[in-house]
């Protein structure tokens, strides 16, 4: 969470709505008492709200609504965070580029109907009796709860000899170098693909992450996956800034999700990035997935003072040292010189921006007493190579926070655009 908490600080880049079609689906129109409907929260990126009973607006997380799938980006990126997550990759095991290609289109399918809060096929109760039922269940009779799925590709699915994907590899797309104090877990690192899947419900997350992983069963193999709770960035500037796990508040720097013009400058792909045999990523982006475990019992049993200091912030207000509100603009130079928050700020890396939705987790304990918790850390950008990894170089040398983390899992992915339509699929130009 070294680098990633300070990039939680300073230098995410907030989700706006996503540009798309479609709207709430049937069911997210019916049955759902005194709810309303959830148009406002299909316009805005899940971030406006229906109306209830009383004509007042309902929060956008209570309010279950459907986010739309189609777009010239993928959900998930700019889309306002929900409340939860299920990240997973998988490890491609067919060797057959046909095989491949059809499942992502079983995928695309698939996720168009779960995020339109649809069952997979002919649903858990459809079909024969005596086959296995489409779709195992679970999220019948719930609600859309803004679920977004967002799919990228990793490194290892172009190498030469496999899909023949080796020429169109985009130079964006590089191996991470190991940093200062990584303590990376194979197992808990990589993969081929990966899937994001996010909403306000955690079994409706858990749920879509399930039914894709069946639909690939024999075509791929979950490799890891990580569940996520407490949103870990600011997606609106109006909106309350989430704390971590480490009791500060966390995405304070986010730019709005409206804001189209640093979009396009810091996460989304332009075609002049990708010429030749790379151009299937224009309008995509790329993302850095990092699991970063917090020393809890060695945090908890530190002065206040000691740290706000490895913060560059005061953990009640949130405000940068010498200043009296959360959104005052800092000055870095007030702050101790191995800052969190000085060491993350684009004014620190050149300008280096990126869009962070991270989670995080707590998955019981390590075996020794202590909490395994921490920072689920997600970020996007336009270019791995002038986002993350300036940053990640400058946390990881000097960061005072490393003293209370340590970087245990890693991936990155080129996530290609948005679907367009029904006869899109996910990674289509990729593959023509």
């Amino acid at each position: 969470m070294s680098e990633e908490n300070a990039v939680v600080e300073e230098t995410a880049v907030a989700e706006p709505a996503p540009a798309g079609q479609g709207g709430p689906s049937r069911r997210s129109l019916l049955g759902w008492g005194g709810a309303g409907l959830a148009l406002g929260a299909a316009a805005a990126g899940g971030t406006a709200a229906a109306l209830g009973s009383s004509g007042d607006p309902v929060p956008a997380a209570l309010s279950g609504a459907a986010v739309p799938f189609h777009g010239a980006h993928q959900a998930g990126i700019a889309t306002a965070v929900q409340d939860r997550l299920h990240f997973a990759a998988f490890d491609v095991k067919t060797t057959d580029r046909a095989e491949l290609i059809e499942l992502l289109k079983e995928w695309t399918r698939a996720a168009e109907r779960m995020t339109a809060g649809l069952p997979v096929g002919e649903g858990a109760v459809g079909g024969l009796p005596e086959a296995p039922p489409d779709d195992t269940g679970e999220a019948l009779g719930l609600k859309p709860s803004r679920l977004t799925l967002t799919v990228g590709f990793g490194p290892s699915l172009f190498a030469k000899g496999r899909f023949g994907l080796e020429g169109s590899r985009p130079d964006a797309l590089v191996d991470l170098e190991r940093f200062p104090g990584d303590n990376l877990d194979p197992a808990r690192s990589g993969g081929d693909l990966c899937v994001q899947a996010c909403a306000d419900d955690p079994q409706v997350a858990v749920h879509a992450i399930r039914q894709l992983a069946r639909i690939g069963f024999g075509k791929v193999a979950m490799r890891w996956s990580q569940l996520g709770f407490g949103k870990t960035s600011s997606t609106t500037p109006d909106a309350q800034t989430p704390r971590n796990m480490m009791g500060f508040k966390d995405g304070t720097r986010n730019v709005s999700g409206t804001d189209d013009a640093a979009l396009d400058r810091h996460v989304w792909v332009a075609p002049k990035d990708v010429p030749g045999a790379a151009a299937w990523m224009a309008g995509g982006s790329y993302l850095v997935a990092r699991r970063i475990r917090m020393n809890i019992e060695t945090w908890d049993r530190t002065s206040l003072a000691e740290q706000e200091d490895v913060f560059g912030r005061d953990k009640a207000e949130g405000a940068p040292v010498g200043k009296s509100k959360e959104r005052d603009e800092p000055f870095l130079k007030a702050m101790k010189p191995d800052a969190h928050v000085r060491l993350a700020h684009p004014d620190s890396n050149h300008g280096a921006t990126i869009l962070r939705r991270g989670y995080s987790f707590t998955d019981g304990t390590d075996g020794l007493g202590r909490l395994d918790a921490g920072l689920f850390f997600l970020a996007y950008q336009r270019d791995v190579r002038t986002g993350f990894i300036p940053v990640q170089r400058s946390l990881a040398g000097h960061d005072a926070l490393n003293e209370y983390i340590q970087h245990v899992g890693s991936a990155v992915f080129a996530v290609p655009p948005g679907v367009r339509g029904k006869d899109d699929w996910w990674g289509r130009a990729l593959f023509a």
